[in-house]
C-alpha cells in the first residue's frame, strides 16, 4: 500500500497542469519553408476580393492566381517577391497541403484554403507580404 501512495503523489507531481495562457506550438503540422510561404500566400489571397470566394464548411477558394512580373508581384497592398512564391507554381508543396488537410487543390487553377488552412499560423505574413507606408502618395 504504502508504494501506491508514493507512485500516485509522484504521478500526480509529475504531469504539468495544462496552462490556458500557454501560446499554441508554432508550426505543428511540420510544414517545410516553401509549404509555410506558399500556405502564407494562399491565406493572403483568401482575404482578397479578387482572388477569394467563401465556400461551404467555412473553406475559401482561391483563383486567379497573380503573375509574376520580374521579380515581385503585388497582392492588394502588398508587394511579394518571385523567389517566395514558388510554391504558387509547385504541384508537390499543393500536395504536402492538401495531404495535411490545409488546402483542397484544383492545381493548377484554384485551391480552396480549408478553415483549417485559414486558421493557421504560418508566422510568415509581415516576411514575406512587403506592405510600405507610402504616406498619402
Amino acid at each position: 500500500m504504502r508504494v501506491a501512495r508514493a507512485s500516485s503523489r509522484f504521478s500526480a507531481r509529475a504531469a504539468p497542469a495544462y496552462d490556458a495562457r500557454m501560446p499554441p506550438k508554432r508550426n505543428p503540422l511540420g510544414l517545410n519553408p516553401l509549404q509555410l510561404k506558399t500556405l502564407t500566400l494562399f491565406q493572403a489571397l483568401a482575404r482578397l476580393p479578387d482572388h477569394g470566394r467563401s465556400e461551404g464548411e467555412g473553406g475559401v477558394l482561391v483563383a486567379n492566381l497573380p503573375q509574376p512580373h520580374g521579380d515581385h508581384f503585388h497582392l492588394g497592398d502588398a508587394v511579394v517577391m518571385t523567389r517566395d512564391a514558388s510554391g504558387l507554381f509547385n504541384q508537390a508543396a499543393w500536395v504536402a497541403l492538401e495531404r495535411k488537410g490545409l488546402i483542397k487543390s484544383m492545381f493548377p487553377d484554384a485551391a480552396v484554403v480549408t478553415e483549417l488552412g485559414l486558421g493557421y499560423e504560418t508566422g510568415l505574413d509581415d516576411a514575406i507580404l512587403m506592405r510600405a507606408d507610402h504616406g498619402g502618395h
